[in-house]
């Protein structure tokens, strides 16, 4: 598949110009010390053993403001990641290894916060593999299975040196304890792998355009949850011999990224199979309602697969050269997000949209579809009926859903030039009711909140409009 080339996801290796204010050192120091007050709290909350805290995820919003003339974006948002940057190699945390040659298996490890796992050490590997030509490389996350955590560990860094996916930096990380949590998609493994996309966008040498999660057996289904949790960071993900309930991991979040995923066609432990079957027919559904975003690209493209005669073990070694096909769109016209709780915990933020108050304790779904300068979305509370439950294991394995129109909440649009006009006036709706139309400033404070809260180079955006429906 063709990979996709955005103009914009060059931003920050443009040639850069400052202009006059953001030249000003003491605007930058500003800028720095409020981020590094922000990450300082943010560790805080774990140092208190503050897990609800941790869970609630609320955004920061800063009282920064200054007002940006068009042509000045460029140089500020330079500004405000070199100051992010700076915070964060200034702050007092374990840092990520440097990585070096993939084959020479060098290990580093971090500790989780207690509050979120007892007695919690990650070992991960990180290295290299070839050399990237502009020195930027795709980042791939691999998840082992739950077998004997030592074996699994050591067979994943085998595994990475045998995909053909070179030039490619790896994390492979050993789950912390076996038992009860055995899970990479609990909290403990949220703080860690978060913690590595915001360090390794930080440090350079990743590409924030080009990362992706896979996983075998635990792996993968922890792959299947991390992909729809965090889709809006990754290019593609690939889970394989695994099966989630779909309930798990909403497929529509997966539109606007690369999904693979294979299981053997007779591998019945847990459903895998079923479940996999399942995964597939909803892809293709959501496919067939909606092919194409607002700009008439695809909007699935997926590629899930039962091998024949094949149980639990598969040739594992299709899928990451297929993933590195795929390149992040950070900007997509049409998101579609079901806002759901990974281990009590949901997300604040999702592409360029960001949570400020959610309209019930329920799930909630938006659908952003911005077709030249009209932002239309839509907000629906969800609502999950079980339609088929395993009877020995208690699993829930089919669901049908109903949507109902939210109300009372408060969201935060931001934007820019690669969604908007921001010349020109700026419409926007939601569930059909104009809640906003008139020409938008840039600003200093979007282009800080949005950096708290995606910690994406791609994503510091110039324009926030707060809007309540």
């Amino acid at each position: 598949m063709k990979k996709m080339i955005y103009a914009a996801m060059a931003v920050f290796s443009m040639s850069y110009s400052a202009p006059a204010m953001a030249q000003s050192q003491d605007l930058q120091t500003k800028v720095n010390a409020y981020f590094t007050e922000t990450l300082k709290a943010q560790q805080t909350v774990l140092e208190k053993a503050d897990r609800e805290a941790f869970s609630q995820n609320k955004p920061s919003d800063t009282k920064l403001q200054l007002a940006i003339k068009g042509k000045d974006v460029t140089g500020y948002q330079k500004m405000v990641w070199t100051a992010w940057c700076e915070a964060n190699k200034s702050l007092k945390e374990e840092k990520l290894m440097e990585a070096e040659d993939l084959k020479l298996a060098k290990r580093s490890s971090w500790n989780i916060p207690a509050c979120l796992e007892p007695d919690a050490v990650m070992p991960y590997y990180y290295g290299k593999k070839g050399v990237a030509a502009d020195g930027k490389y795709p980042l791939f996350l691999y998840v082992h299975g739950s077998g004997p955590k030592d074996h699994e560990w050591e067979n994943g860094i085998q595994l990475g040196l045998r995909f053909k996916d070179s030039p490619s930096i790896y994390f492979i990380p050993q789950i912390p304890n076996e038992g009860e949590y055995y899970r990479w998609w609990h909290l403990s493994k949220q703080y860690a792998f978060e913690k590595l996309i915001r360090q390794s966008m930080v440090n350079g040498d990743v590409d924030a355009n080009r990362l992706y999660v896979f996983g075998i057996s635990e792996g993968g289904y922890g792959s299947q949850r991390l992909a729809s949790f965090y889709a809006d960071y990754w290019a593609a993900a690939g889970p394989m011999a695994g099966g989630e309930p779909l309930k798990n991991a909403p497929v529509e979040n997966c539109a606007n990224i690369g999904f693979s995923f294979l299981t053997g066609a007779d591998d019945t432990g847990f459903y895998r199979n079923d479940l996999t079957w399942y995964t597939q027919v909803a892809f293709d559904s959501a496919q067939l309602a909606r092919p194409l975003a607002v700009d008439n690209t695809p909007l699935f493209r997926h590629r899930i697969n039962l091998l024949p005669g094949m149980q639990h073990a598969i040739n594992y070694g299709l899928t990451t050269p297929w993933l590195k096909q795929f390149v992040r769109n950070p900007y997509p016209k049409t998101v579609l997000w079901e806002d759901f709780e990974m281990d009590g915990r949901r997300r604040s933020g999702f592409y360029n949209l960001q949570v400020l108050v959610r309209p019930s304790e329920k799930r909630t779904y938006y659908e952003m579809d911005i077709d030249k300068n009209v932002v239309s979305i839509k907000v629906s509370d969800v609502d999950y009926v079980t339609t088929l439950k395993d009877k020995h294991w208690g699993i829930d394995l089919k669901f049908s859903r109903s949507y109902t129109m939210a109300t009372g909440g408060k969201l935060r649009v931001y934007l820019n030039d690669q969604l908007v006009n921001l010349s020109k006036p700026v419409t926007v709706k939601v569930n059909g009711k104009q809640v906003f139309h008139g020409v938008v400033k840039a600003d200093l404070q979007a282009m800080v909140n949005s950096c708290v809260e995606y910690f994406d180079p791609c994503r510091i955006y110039p324009v926030a409009i707060d809007l309540d429906y």
